[in-house]
């Protein structure tokens, strides 16, 4: 099997496809190069590559967001995008890290950064696979009470949408929208407009 049709199967599963990607196989990373030159390969963005007829999802950005920065978790609005708990359209991609870890520079996608502490960013993390990209997002409870907790990022319309979509849809219980509350010490913010929509 020759170096590009190497590429080219790696770069099937892989969704999105980073020069760093190529280095167990020991080929050099000058061949996505050529393979751009050549149609086998576009260029998404800086260091990040795709099959010309990939099939790009609505959250090809979370794919993109996650293979940038892999320690991440995708959080308030993104999440709530994700979940299908907002009307808000966001143009940056929410990420919460650890609240020492180190702030990674990207250009893009454009990213919000949100820092966490490490009780709160074990919390609710669910995995799902996005264009191939394991994406790390908090669930739909965890998402509500980071909503609460940030409300002064996103704003308290956001949060009260969010809590009032999660119940309509269902998305998760209320011992589970008061445990992750509890976690993110914002139960008595919350007690109140989860009594007065259930």
């Amino acid at each position: 099997m020759n170096r590009t049709q190497r590429v080219l199967e790696v770069a099937l599963p892989a969704g999105v496809l980073r020069p760093r990607d190529l280095d167990p196989y020991g080929i050099p990373r000058v061949y996505l190069n050529r393979l751009c030159e050549r149609g086998y390969l576009q260029r998404v963005g800086r260091g990040r590559y795709l099959l010309p007829d990939a099939d790009v999802s609505e959250h090809h950005t979370l794919a993109e967001a996650c293979k940038r920065v892999p320690h991440s978790v995708v959080c308030l609005l993104s999440a709530l995008r994700f979940h299908g708990l907002t009307t808000q359209s966001p143009t940056e991609v929410w990420l919460a890290i650890g609240s020492r870890a180190w702030r990674p520079q990207v250009d893009y996608p454009a990213l919000r950064f949100v820092r966490f502490s490490e009780r709160t960013l074990q919390a609710g993390v669910e995995e799902h696979t996005i264009e191939g990209v394991s994406v790390r997002v908090f669930s739909p409870a965890k998402t509500v009470a980071d909503c609460f907790k940030c409300r002064n990022k996103i704003g308290l319309d956001a949060a009260l949408e969010a809590l009032c979509d999660c119940y309509r849809q269902r998305a998760c219980t209320s011992d589970e929208l008061w445990h992750h509350a509890t976690i993110c010490r914002v139960a008595t913010v919350m007690r109140p407009y989860m009594e007065a929509v259930v």
